[in-house]
Parts: C-alpha cells; structure tokens; sequence
C-alpha cells in the first residue's frame, strides 16, 4: 500500500510542477482559433515528455529508498554488510565509476541500481538475495547491477521513455485535433468532445505501443550487463549460476519505477523489462 501511495503522490506531484511549467511557459495554449500551434504543442509535448521522465530520474534514489525501505549501510554492522560494500567498492573502481551508495532491503531475492549519474548512484540488494544465494553468486548479482549503471543505462532509459512520451503527446492531440475538426466538424473555437475523447483513446493506444519499445530497450540492457558483470568479475560462470538460482526462486517484485533496473522482473512477452532467464543464460554461454 506504502509502495502505490507513493507511486500515485510522486506522478500527481510531477504532473502538478510540470502543468505549472507549461503554463508559464505559455506553451499549453496551443490550441487557438486559427487551429493547431504545431511549434506550440511541440514545446509543451517536449516539456511534459522530457520533463516528468527526467524529474523521476532525479528523485529515483529517494522514492527507492522510501519504496523497498532499504537501509543505506553508512557504517557497516558486521562482516555480511563489509563484504557487500567491498564488492561494490571493487567494482566500482574497476568499471572506474564513483562508489554508489550501498543498501540492503527486506524481500525475497532481487537487487536493483537506481539514481540520476554514473558517480552517484544506489546500488540494493535484498535479504531475500543473500540468504539464498552463495557469496559468489551474489557477487555475481551486484557486478550486474554496477554494471547497469556503468553502461548509463539509467539516463539511457530516461532519454527513450522522454522520446515516447513527446511522441505520445503530440500525436495523439494532433489525432485529437482532426477528430475534433474534420471528422466531426467542430466549428467552434474551443475543443469539442471528441477532441477530449481522442485524446484519451490515442494516449491509451500509443503509450501501450511506447511501452512496448521502452520494454525491448530494458531487454536489450540486461544483456549487457549481464555480459558486464562477467567482465567484471573476469569469467562468467558465477553469473550464469547466479541466473539459474534465480531462476529457481520467486523474485521480489520491485516498484514500477526500479522493475527496469532490477535483476529479475516479470517476463511478459513484449511488456517485460527482462528477457526470460535461460535466454540470458544462453547469451551468456556463447560469450566469448
């Protein structure tokens, strides 16, 4: 309940601060009587596509830690959690990032790497994790995960899910826009129905699409880090392992804003962030 209360509460409070933007901006007032500011609704599109994914990267440590609960290890408590921050240390400098800040959450087996820049990111792990794992598979696990943020692919994944918002936005007021006008002759100046209802219609139909494309991207990079956490730890047989042990307990499922960037998700055709496990254990079998 605490994880959808602050899922609802942070998209309501980007909505809010981004609607205020396009208002003084003046770039929400792209309908006129002449018809359609296409520049206008650009504008506005970019501001309200760019800007919500770009202020959920900003916050993505702090709603992780609200989120999973996860406990930052500032001091650690004993050898279990000196032993995590060492690995991480040690692939940090390898990968010759910054050391990210290191945390532990209650729940069955995951991890996730979550925060706005390379040299200042968040790396979890859960308890779930290392109580049924080996070191060397948990080791595994967080060279995946500092690999993702190596690889950037926390902007790179804020960059797509930029574009296809913009996208969804423009097309479907321009959609909205025609229905409005020409297929139901509108000739008032404010926005009809059917302007509102093709609007709504489109933006269901189009951001399904745009999830679809967002969701092969976050495929496309658990490969690659699975492919780094083998470089990383110099051979790729402890991530394979870590992989099938994975893939024999049942993964805690993280918030929708860290699905992407955790070690196992829900694989669901062309919606799943993660590429089914014996997929990746293929792919990483034949890397040479």
């Amino acid at each position: 309940m605490k994880r959808i209360f602050l899922f609802v509460l942070t998209n309501f409070a980007v909505v809010l601060v981004l609607g205020i933007v396009a208002s003084v901006l003046g770039i929400n007032r792209y309908l006129t009587a002449q018809g359609l500011n296409l520049p206008v609704l650009l504008g506005f599109a970019l501001v309200m596509g760019f800007g919500g994914a770009f202020i959920s990267l900003l916050l993505s440590k702090t709603i992780a830690k609200w989120s999973t609960g996860a406990k930052i290890i500032s001091q650690p408590s004993n050898q279990t959690e000196a032993w995590i921050v060492e690995t991480v240390r040690k692939f940090a400098e390898t990968a010759k990032i910054g050391m990210p800040e290191v945390a532990i959450f209650e729940g069955e087996p995951n991890a996730f790497a979550t925060g706005a820049f390379k040299n200042s990111a968040l790396v979890a792990v859960s308890t779930g994790l290392l109580n049924n794992m080996t070191k060397e598979e948990v080791e595994a696990v967080i060279g995946h995960e500092v690999a993702h943020v190596a690889n950037g692919d926390m902007v790179t994944m804020t960059l797509i899910q930029g574009v296809m918002n913009t996208f969804v936005i423009f097309i479907s007021r321009i959609v909205g826009y025609f229905v409005d006008k020409v297929l139901l002759r509108n000739n008032n100046d404010a926005p009809g129905i059917g302007y509102y209802a093709a609007v709504v219609v489109m933006d269901i139909l189009l951001g399904l699409l745009a999830a679809i494309i967002v969701a092969w991207f976050s495929r496309h990079r658990e490969y690659r880090a699975d492919a780094g956490a083998a470089q990383l730890m110099g051979r790729k047989q402890p991530m394979i392992n870590a992989l099938g042990r994975l893939g024999s307990l049942t993964s805690a499922e993280l918030p929708k804003s860290l699905q992407a960037l955790g070690i196992n998700g829900k694989v669901g055709a062309l919606f799943a962030s993660h590429p089914p496990i014996e997929e990746r254990i293929k792919a990483l079998q034949a890397l040479q």
